[in-house]
């Protein structure tokens, strides 16, 4: 049976919950409830399973906090034996328009930390990834604060609707891969 590894980003703790940079971790928390799932806190993270049309899909949200995610994702590819061509990365992106969603199959880390660590542990940039576009509206230099801010009203109202597409995006790499899921939603 094919094993995937479903790995949001975001950082621990209820003060980030609703911001910007977590919506890897709120990605998850919606395929978990569509599949009936729940996380249980294990070693590096939080984690849920489920099946899904023969395959089998492990989330994980590591507890690690953003920028050591590697740590988490290294372990759990070990732990649960996933080749590298079967993770994907959730993360936000500053350089896509608000819910465009943009997956990869491999790239730079484009600044971001999450993703420059798990570079780093992985020993790759070959890695596919799901970007989930959070906008650029913030002032020069306040970058960190934009990304760490909650959402706005409108945002909120938008996320209802693009975090069921985010999570049909998440179940299509597993059945019917990379390349589909890249054509089927990239840009949407």
């Amino acid at each position: 049976m094919k094993k995937f590894l479903i790995v949001g980003l975001g950082n621990i703790g209820d003060k980030y919950e609703n911001t910007r940079h977590n919506i890897g971790f709120k990605i998850l928390d919606e395929v978990a409830s569509e599949h009936n799932t729940s996380f249980e806190t294990e070693k590096l993270g939080d984690i849920a399973s489920f099946r899904f049309k023969g395959r089998t899909f492990i989330l994980l949200k590591p507890n690690t906090f953003m920028n050591l995610s590697g740590k988490a994702v290294k372990y759990w590819m070990q732990k649960e034996n996933v080749l590298i061509d079967n993770i994907l990365v959730v993360t936000d992106d500053l350089n896509i328009d608000f819910g465009t969603i943009r997956v990869k199959a491999k790239g730079s880390d484009g600044g971001h930390n999450g993703l420059k660590d798990i570079q780093e542990k992985l020993g790759t940039t070959k890695y596919p990834r799901f970007r989930f576009g959070v906008g650029s509206n913030y002032s020069k230099g306040r970058q960190v604060d934009y990304v760490l801010g909650e959402w706005n009203k409108e945002e909120e109202g938008k996320l209802i609707e693009r975090l069921p597409t985010s999570s049909k995006v998440i179940t299509s790499f597993g059945t019917a891969g990379l390349a589909n899921t890249m054509n089927t939603f990239n840009g949407k």
